[in-house]
């Protein structure tokens, strides 16, 4: 039984489907339950005594939904590589496993938050029960900015140790760990709010700093500092860039509301728009594929300084590049496994949001026939982030969690950055090959040109007030009774 929350339980609920008339269409495969749906109606009539009653029984159930924890164990094998963020690992010895222990706790870990600042227009405080995609979108841009501030071998001075894993190559080698790596499980580590060092960790100190060697030249404190920079941008509060409310808020131009259920294109276009309306990330920009396709020109013209102002000191904007992508119709296509495998394999990849059925998730690499994933299905209480001391523990995870390939829901949206334009040519060559393969139609594809059939102007980026672009509902047949996949091209 996979896990849903650090340490593990999985939550199966039913939710409420959304309406057909909503002016976005989303995937038959959805994400998340809605279950607080109903609390957000501006003119209910209700008594606020009742709404504030309704809220706390909604809170506690979800507290206790989101916050149970039942200890399983994720087992790795020692003779398959396990990829991750395009590194390889081969867990054979301990300084393996702990090669691969920076880099999985140094990604930046956003989840389910619980007594952040209301919602504007609904009385919500936590985005328990139908936040799970934008928490995932929320660290597939994270992994992003993190690739774009930080230097590549960047970790986490403070990296948590692994619990809830079973290594058992340690076992022979080191008789007194007898459960891999002895820690204490997400609710017996946090619960005081301290972070206590394991003798692990200690004596793991000097590794961490061999395989930092940039953090140790002088840089740690700069790359810390952007390293809690790049978290707060993520922070549950109305002003942060990239936070809950700003991502709900951008949603309302789509006809989403706190509440709602996102799907992974859906997300794309709202972090499009954030990126494109922040003061905080000025040489970034965000593209978002249209009909599965790349317009290389349309990047270019996104990412070439000059051609929007001859003032520019530089000549080119890195970007990342989200492509939205449905793997089949109602289940995924095997098919297509060994493409996703190919693209998780690259350096220039960072990460899928997607997850299984009702469950969103993201993917950030993969062993053998199991996709390695951080879940945001763990509900915490909110930090403050305006605080310049504030907590980093609670954004980092020290469980990964793998699921079955075949469980993945074939809607998902897939991550690449590109630092420079030798890059972005070097990802489009790169993603092309991972891509090919004997199948007819690929998931998706890198052409010349333009994409002026959908107004690419205001699709990726051109006009940051324009509303997100969908697919236009008579776009690929006439039939208005079509299902909610409609902006997905079937591959």
């Amino acid at each position: 039984m996979n896990s849903v929350s650090p340490s593990a339980a999985q939550y199966v609920g039913s939710g409420t489907l959304p309406s057909t008339s909503e002016q976005v269409l989303e995937p038959r495969s959805h994400f998340g339950h809605a279950l607080l749906a109903d609390s957000n109606k501006e003119s209910s009539g209700e008594p606020d005594e009742v709404d504030r009653l309704k809220l706390k029984l909604m809170s506690a159930w979800n507290n206790v939904k989101y916050g149970w924890s039942v200890k399983t164990k994720t087992v790795f094998n020692k003779t398959s590589p396990l990829i991750l963020m395009g590194q390889s690992y081969l867990l054979s010895s301990e300084d393996e496993v702990e090669r691969f222990r920076l880099a999985f706790g140094s990604r930046v870990w956003l989840t389910y938050r619980k007594e952040f600042p209301q919602l504007e227009g609904s009385s919500l405080t936590s985005d328990c029960g139908w936040g799970c995609m934008l928490r995932s979108g929320q660290m597939l841009l994270a992994q992003g900015l993190v690739v774009h501030f930080l230097p590549l071998d960047w970790r986490w001075p403070e990296c948590p140790q692994l619990t809830d894993v079973d290594f058992e190559v340690l076992r022979p080698r080191s008789p007194s760990r007898t459960a891999a790596i002895s820690i204490p499980s997400f609710s017996s580590s946090w619960g005081t709010g301290m972070t206590q060092k394991q003798p692990s960790s200690i004596a793991s100190e000097g590794l961490k700093r061999a395989q930092s060697g940039r953090l140790q030249s002088g840089r740690e404190p700069q790359a810390e500092g952007l390293h809690r920079r790049v978290v707060s941008w993520f922070g549950d509060q109305p002003s942060a860039p990239f936070g809950v409310h700003r991502l709900v808020e951008l949603g309302k131009e789509s006809g989403k509301r706190a509440g709602d259920w996102y799907g992974p294109s859906l997300v794309a276009h709202i972090l499009r728009k954030a990126v494109a309306r922040s003061s905080e990330v000025q040489n970034l920009t965000l593209y978002v594929a249209q009909d599965c396709t790349v317009y290389k020109e349309d990047v270019i013209r996104l990412c070439d300084q000059r051609v929007l102002d001859s003032s520019s000191r530089s000549d080119w904007k890195s970007v990342i590049i989200l492509v939205p992508v449905r793997l089949g119709g109602e289940t995924l296509n095997p098919s297509y496994i060994e493409c996703v495998k190919n693209i998780l394999r690259l350096d220039c990849c960072i990460g899928i949001i997607g997850g299984k059925p009702k469950h969103s998730l993201f993917f950030i690499g993969f062993q053998d026939e199991q996709l390695l994933y951080l879940d945001p299905h763990y509900c915490q209480p909110v930090v403050d982030v305006t605080q310049g001391s504030f907590s980093l523990e609670s954004f980092h995870c020290n469980s990964p969690r793998k699921m079955n390939f075949n469980r993945m829901d074939p809607s998902c949206t897939i991550g690449f950055y590109a630092r420079s334009k030798k890059d972005f040519e070097s990802l489009c060559s790169a993603v092309s090959v991972a891509l090919s393969s004997k199948e007819r139609y690929p998931i998706f594809t890198f052409v010349e040109g333009r994409g002026q059939d959908y107004g690419l102007d205001s699709y990726s980026g051109g006009s940051t007030d324009a509303s997100t672009h969908i697919i236009p509902t008579g776009g690929l047949n006439g039939n208005k009774k079509r299902g909610s996949a409609d902006e997905f091209v079937f591959l």
